[in-house]
């Protein structure tokens, strides 16, 4: 065996397509699995029931060249050399029986050397697994795609010291001492499941424990599982789980189907979560949580998360993909849950503007540069390169829109139907989408082109108000840009939801809607959803009898960038009357980003920067209406937003973005509005300062104005600014205040600065969840000379290239850095590459992230491309890259 393990053929990197799926001519009834954990290696054995479905030549057996190949037998007996191939991607076994068979493989593995946290690794002395999409392979030879389901045994056999917990997926059946100190326990899961759902753990860990009563009666134990040193830090995380099994229930009729529940934090992962049937493995941040050591948006990212991957449990485990290009089924539909789970749990209207505010930051820069692919990609070199938030957010947008089309009771219809066609089966968007259908009885043809269509619709609107006719008219055309691979010609229109409200001018209160286009709405409507399906569609309300406002996209009611033809004075108006949250909040924004585009022609032009003093009082009023008692103070903090510099970099043409022009324009707006609004900033602050901590939502609320009112005024010129901020940091009793006043400190050149970093350092280096929150904010400081601080910390203790987490905290925040990043010499393009380079050998998913902070070069000046360019070329041309950076980069070149 040891011969056919050596003989790896090197190959290029293959792409697959979608139109090549073929379903498996060899389905895996049972598998067994054995596991001998050993500290110089383990033994990992599967005994596979085969069921021939259709004879083939061969079947071919995912498998990482990391493996040592032991053993492969037949109903028992091996198999001769020359029936095994073996490839950079597998194994090929010829010569197989004609009838249902038993396959038995046995490889040798090192998950202590695994760099890449994917399979089977090490994570702080504990063994953990990570197998979603493709890390199974590097566990065993086995077939492993989402389509191929299973009923999965697991023994696992280690050192009962080292490793006295044993975990893998459903029940506990056997357990017991070992010869040699060591000791063993046998899972079996009930339920059919793909292989990138497998999970094991081994090893020295704490436990906390509850329960949760289904609503059929059945008692579910729930546990979660840290290193003992962590596991105060749980609680919260196991609030949240209890959380999300009573929304299922309560939201979508859906209980949970095992008698157990086992989440377990580990230090080392790539991703934020992962949903393995029944034990869920998390990246410690997102479970760990007390108010000294994590921030208000920590608590709810938990909440959100634990939420999101307990969901998958019906989306994507009880319901799972046909293949990886139906990612979005799961994903996107599970975050869309997730979503709604969080907006029932606080302020729907804050967590709309949060979620669309990422969309915006994140994923239309993705849907108009060369990683552009549609929420269902047609091809792909390396599936973990599309873990995108294409696939997540803009695919749970395309889910919210089947609610907005269908209403509440139609949705709800529409996944009834879903459940009951395809439980415990592997399906398609399509299925999806024929449920939905099916459910309303309704033509969503003009829906499709969602799914098959990549970038951001763009949809123009003109309005005009005839009051001799009493009619109210709104003309929309919408386009679809082009992207690599789709030309705009064929581009199709696609049936969005556009949510209308009209406010009367005189009172600024919601009009009722009698019909529109001569359809009757039903009595009482204040919001109409409009169908808009063609590439030019009019829309004419009847029976208005007084001048209006339009709300155009409440709730913003479809993935687009928007142009209306309202004028600053409806903005204004929008902005103090609206009652859609959202769209109250987007008037503003819309002002803002008016104004800033303005500013930064006129720094680029030597034009002196006027402020916009409309906008000034507007702010000014928003922020005096935190004085009324039922002021939502979480909204009014949001409200006082100014756009990203990555937003407003989006908004600008490509090829003459200039990071430190957007930089100076957005520095004046901050400092325009903060020394004009300095005394009610003041007052506002001191006016939501409580005298001590609570984790209520009126007092996350207050703490989010409060810290919002402070950065403003971190904007301030005076003296007294840093100290006060110092002042403030020694004074704080929880996280989420020391992170503000380190976060306002951090672009000061002061002696307060220092002195409130080095004592962050002092208090807090032996947690290193809480120094990536110290890395992240250095990597993201405006200070002169910050690339310099950026590449010391690559040596200092608190950072290890091999941990995720810190490589997003300190590369992350340094690539989210545009003065850093872009300085005009291209010394961050050079470290960035050099970064990228050194995780290709260690962590390639990582490295893969890393690189994509090249792929939006063509945005920017002559100048910096060129630098960009040459660190692309650099990269592409180093032997041994791997696929997943290849990918990224090669896109980025095309």
């Amino acid at each position: 065996m040891n011969a056919i393990a050596d003989e790896v053929t090197k190959e290029k990197p293959k792409t697959i397509y979608l139109k090549d799926y073929q379903t498996p001519a060899y389905e895996f009834e049972h598998v067994n699995l054995s596991f001998q954990l050993n500290e110089e290696h383990t033994t990992v054995s599967s005994s596979i029931d085969v069921r021939v479905q259709r004879k083939k030549e061969t079947l071919f057996l995912h498998g990482d060249k990391s493996m040592q190949l032991d053993a492969v037998l037949v109903n028992g007996t091996q198999v001769a050399d020359e029936r095994l191939t073996r490839t950079n991607a597998g194994l090929f076994v010829s010569g197989l029986p004609e009838e249902d068979f038993t396959l038995k493989i046995v490889t040798t593995i090192k998950p202590q050397e695994n760099t890449a946290l994917e399979g089977l690794y090490k994570s702080s002395g504990n063994y953990c697994t990570q197998c979603e999409a493709e890390g199974f392979r590097r566990i065993t030879f086995y077939q492993d795609r989402p389509d191929v389901m299973s009923k999965f045994t697991t023994r696992m056999e280690a050192a009962k010291d080292k490793y006295p917990v044993l975990l893998s997926n459903g029940n506990l059946i056997d357990s017991g001492d070992a010869d040699g100190g060591r000791h063993f326990a046998v899972w079996e899961d009930p339920w059919r499941k793909p292989s990138y759902l497998f999970a094991l753990v081994a090893g020295n860990l704490a436990k906390i424990e509850d329960s949760f009563t289904t609503m059929s009666g059945k008692k579910v134990d729930l546990r979660i599982y840290t290193e003992p040193h962590n596991i105060d830090k749980a609680d919260h995380a196991m609030v949240s789980l209890i959380k999300s099994m009573k929304w299922d229930e309560d939201t979508f009729g859906l209980e949970y189907d095992l008698e157990l529940f086992n989440i377990v934090a580990v230090d080392d992962f790539n991703m934020g979560a992962m949903e393995n049937k029944s034990l869920n493995v998390f990246n410690s941040r997102l479970v760990f949580a007390t108010p000294k050591t994590a921030t208000d948006a920590d608590y709810a990212a938990i909440e959100g998360v634990v939420g999101h991957e307990y969901f998958h449990n019906w989306t994507g485990n009880r319901v799972t993909c046909r293949d990886w290009f139906q990612l979005s089924l799961k994903e996107g539909l599970t975050v869309y849950r997730d979503q709604e789970f969080s907006s029932d749990m606080n302020s729907r209207g804050v967590k709309r503007i949060g979620d669309v505010s990422k969309l915006r930051a994140a994923q239309f820069p993705q849907d108009s540069g060369p990683m552009a692919h549609p929420i269902r990609p047609e091809e792909y070199i390396k599936m973990d390169n599309f873990y995108t938030v294409t696939v997540y957010e803009k695919g749970a947008e395309v889910v919210r829109m089947y609610e907005s089309l269908l209403g509440k009771d139609g949705f709800r219809k529409g996944m009834d139907l879903y459940f009951e066609r395809h439980d415990g089966c592997a399906v398609t968007t399509e299925d999806f989408f024929s449920a939905m259908a099916d459910a309303n009885n309704t033509d969503l043809s003009a829906f499709k082109p969602w799914y098959q269509q990549a970038g951001t619709p763009i949809v123009d609107v003109k309005t005009s108000y005839d009051a001799s006719t009493k009619t109210f008219t709104l003309k929309a055309t919408q386009t679809v840009p082009a992207t690599p691979g789709q030309d705009a010609s064929q581009k199709k229109a696609v049936l969005m939801p556009i949510r209308v409200g009209l406010l009367d001018k005189s009172t600024g209160k919601d009009i009722e809607i009698a019909s529109v286009n001569g359809v009757a709405q039903e009595k009482g409507t204040t919001t109409a959803v409009l169908r808009f399906d063609q590439k030019e569609q009019t829309f004419t309300f009847e029976n208005v009898e007084q001048d209006v406002v339009p709300s155009i996209l409440r709730n913003f009611s479809a993935p687009i960038k928007m142009t209306t033809d309202l004028e600053e004075g409806d903005l204004l108006f929008l902005m103090a009357n609206d009652s859609d949250p959202f769209n109250r909040w987007e008037a503003g924004q819309t002002l803002f980003r008016s104004l800033l585009v303005k500013l930064i022609a006129d720094e680029t032009n030597g034009k002196a920067l006027e402020m916009n003093t409309k906008i000034t009082d507007a702010l000014r009023k928003t922020i005096e209406g935190a004085k009324a008692a039922d002021a939502d103070k979480a909204f009014i903090a949001r409200a006082m937003m100014v756009p990203s510099e990555s937003e407003l970099v989006e908004m600008l043409e490509p090829g003459t973005v200039d990071p430190d022009v957007v930089k100076a324009a957005r520095k004046f707006v901050m400092k325009s509005l903060a020394a004009d609004l300095r005394p009610l900033l003041e007052e506002t602050a001191k006016a939501n300062s409580a005298p001590a901590y609570k984790n209520e939502p009126a007092d996350r609320a207050m703490r989010s104005l409060k810290n919002t009112c402070l950065g403003y005024l971190s904007y301030v010129d005076a003296p007294e600014v840093a100290k006060d901020a110092l002042e403030r940091y020694q004074n704080a009793d929880n996280m989420t205040d020391k992170i503000a006043t380190l976060s306002a400190l951090s672009d000061k050149v002061c002696a307060e600065r220092e002195t409130a970093f080095d004592a962050f350092y002092q208090e807090w280096q032996h947690d290193p969840l809480v120094m990536c929150k110290w890395l992240s904010l250095q990597a993201a400081s405006g200070v002169p000379n910050n690339l310099g601080n950026v590449k010391a910390l690559l040596t200092h203790p608190a950072f290890d290239i091999k941990n995720p987490n810190k490589v997003y905290s300190l590369i992350g925040g340094f690539m989210s850095n545009p003065t850093t990043f872009h300085q005009k010499d291209g010394q961050g393009y050079e470290f960035l590459a050099d970064v990228i380079l050194q995780l290709n050998d260690i962590n390639q998913q990582v490295a893969a992230r890393m690189a994509g902070g090249f792929t939006r070069w063509r945005k920017y000046d002559p100048s910096r491309q060129a630098l960009m360019k040459k660190q692309l070329e650099r990269i592409i041309a180093t032997e041994n890259l791997s696929e997943n950076v290849y990918e990224i980069v090669k896109k980025s070149l095309d």
